[in-house]
């Protein structure tokens, strides 16, 4: 499958399609006048060029300019006889932040609010002659002072400086056009079912069928056909159950299992028939696995797993939110691996489907987490809970997701204690996302006040091992640092909730800082001054953690230094600050909560499926 990952939507792919990543004409609207003056249909306004898919602050852009322009355009052509054609031809954006109108050939096709979030347009009833140009014309406005807006890190200021960084602007991911038949399938979702040995299957098509259509569905593994079956389609939507084999319950169910240590991917090919003919081919891919929080312990697949997870930032120097190219997102998975870590919290970003592809297929678990705006509002509700929707649907097949966090640190709550409406929120999107997707475990408000979650996530940037010790070396300790002292001195439960049997996540911690020139004032939450010091803390660090029975797993932060923050593991161009290898050794020793997690995962996947644990299945 590896060949199809420059498909910019890895679980649902079509041989025919064509990348639209490169140079369009581009143009500031600083006095926003371009709605007024009908920019969609004039080529005197766009002064520039730039390179999509990076945003217009980033180097790779070609414009490289970080000062403020609420509002940009962006315009290309092309010729129907250079792409593959067919009844209908869709537009694809990736994510345009944060506001997108697209016009062809002077008509508006689509609008989408969301920054972090796919759209698609369809042109086919606005293409011009073949012979004649057709023009693509997108206006994005981001707001960088609009405190509503989810954003994440990006900063409200003019200059970064201590957490927040740069602006992404604009297109920041893969723009894509491909053609259709009018009846074609428009989603796929799958929903593993350990206890019954099933794969669920969620089909959309664009419309309602006006003929006799069937589905066909072939399920492989490493080439070994698992399932053919074929099912009547009379409705747009239809949900089905594929069922695998009886080994899905025995021995034999680390041949099925995804996780860490043996990523197994079962890949799927649907083919769409209309009166016997076929009429769209899509091929997914799908993980068997179940994940829960239950009786202080991360499960996944039933079994006690200690989480040793890394938070990412998500950011390049050169690129900002971007990604260099699809490449790097490959290569940011191995070196997360290659530490030792057996997954990521993405920090404040929904990252590029093609990095969850690659966490899917070598073997990386995700908390998935939504960029969180920063005033609560009606305005700011609406927008968080409109676009955290659409993330849910987008990912959810995604076997290495395994945990969703919608707010982080309270922000965009910051009232909390003495605001109904606020705790209120927190709940429902709990709920929200319990009710969209019942199979993951929810973290309402990672960090800080917690009534709706299904593990305690603290946030705790002790400097010292001995620190970690005191506060949660043994029971006694943690019962008391979670009821009296509190964490970083915010209230872990409110409204007098008391822990009943919720895992305790570090999920921050460490944030080190290492910078070899200090006088650049950077930011971490303790300096060391040296790489032999930086992994003595670490290890110092790390080694309190696991030796407390009462912690589920830990997030160090963070995976690679990100602006003026110097406190990554790496530096931002993801040379290594300290010794791989050592790292792993640190991150993969037995923790005191589950003796013998790792090895034993990794036994039974080297014994059972021949792979090591840092292979990939599939």
């Amino acid at each position: 499958m590896e060949q199809d990952l420059a498909y910019p939507r890895p679980q649902l792919r079509r041989d025919r399609w064509t990348d639209l990543a490169g140079p369009w004409e581009f143009a500031y609207d600083d006095d926003d006048v371009g709605l007024r003056d009908r920019w969609c249909e004039r080529t005197d306004t766009f002064d520039r060029i730039i390179q999509v898919p990076y945003p217009p602050e980033s180097k790779l852009s070609g414009i490289g300019d970080i000062s403020q322009h609420p509002v940009v355009w962006y315009r290309r052509t092309f010729r129907t006889a250079d792409v593959a054609m067919g009844p209908r031809l869709l537009l694809h954006f990736g994510a345009v932040d944060y506001e997108a109108h697209v016009w062809l050939n002077g008509k508006l096709v689509a609008v989408h609010q969301g920054g972090h979030t796919p759209f698609t347009a369809n042109l086919s009833n606005t293409l011009g002659p073949e012979d004649t140009d057709q023009v693509i014309v997108v206006r994005a406005k981001d707001s960088p002072t609009d405190l509503s807006q989810p954003r994440g890190k990006q900063f409200w200021e003019d200059r970064p400086r201590s957490i927040w960084y740069h602006r992404t602007t604009g297109i920041w991911q893969p723009v894509w056009m491909e053609p259709v038949e009018t009846d074609h399938i428009t989603s796929v979702r799958w929903t593993p079912d350990l206890d019954r040995g099933m794969l669920g299957l969620d089909v959309s098509l664009d419309r309602a069928p006006t003929t006799s259509m069937r589905l066909r569905v072939k399920l492989s593994l490493r080439g070994d056909l698992l399932a053919d079956e074929s099912y009547a389609i009379q409705r747009q939507d239809t949900r089905r159950a594929v069922g695998i084999e009886p080994a899905v319950s025995n021995i034999g169910r680390w041949h099925l299992l995804w996780s860490p240590a043996h990523p197994n991917l079962i890949d799927a090919e649907l083919t769409l028939e209309s009166e016997g003919e076929v009429v769209d081919v899509v091929h997914s891919y799908a993980g068997l696995r179940s994940t829960a929080f239950s009786e202080g312990s991360f499960l996944l697949n039933g079994i006690p797993t200690y989480l040793r997870l890394v938070l990412d930032q998500g950011y390049w120097p050169d690129s900002h939110l971007a990604a260099p190219d699809g490449p790097a997102l490959r290569s940011d998975v191995e070196r997360i691996k290659a530490m030792g870590f057996n997954g990521v919290r993405l920090h404040q970003k929904v990252e590029d489907p093609r990095f969850l592809y690659w966490c899917d297929r070598l073997g990386l678990m995700v908390w998935g987490e939504m960029a969180n705006a920063y005033s609560f509002s009606e305005t700011a509700v609406e927008r968080l809970v409109s676009e955290w929707t659409e993330v849910l649907h987008r990912d959810y097949s995604h076997p290495c997701i395994v945990t969703w966090v919608p707010l982080n640190e309270s922000w965009g709550v910051p009232n909390l204690p003495r605001d109904p409406a606020q705790r209120d929120y927190v709940r429902a999107l709990y709920h929200l996302t319990k009710a969209l997707d019942p199979t993951r475990p929810v973290i309402g408000n990672d960090g800080w006040e917690h009534f709706a979650s299904d593990a305690w996530g603290i946030h705790d940037y002790a400097t010292r091992g001995k620190d970690i010790r005191e506060r949660y070396g043994t029971p006694q300790a943690l019962a008391h640092t979670l009821g009296a002292t509190q964490p970083q001195h915010h209230a872990i439960a409110l409204e007098a909730r008391k822990r009943v049997g919720e895992p305790i996540i570090l999920s921050e911690c460490g944030g080190l800082n290492y910078d070899p020139d200090p006088s650049t004032g950077r930011f971490g939450y303790g300096v060391v001054d040296s790489a032999e010091e930086l992994l003595a803390r670490y290890e110092e660090l790390v080694g309190a953690i696991l030796d407390s029975s009462g912690i589920a797993g830990f997030c160090y932060t963070q995976f690679s230094d990100t602006e003026q923050e110097t406190n990554g593991l790496l530096n931002e161009d993801r040379s290594p600050k300290v010794d791989m290898d050592a790292l792993r050794a640190i991150n993969e020793r037995p923790s005191r909560a589950i003796p013998g997690d790792f090895v034993t995962a990794v036994q039974a996947a080297t014994e059972i499926t021949g792979f090591s644990s840092g292979g990939a299945g599939g």
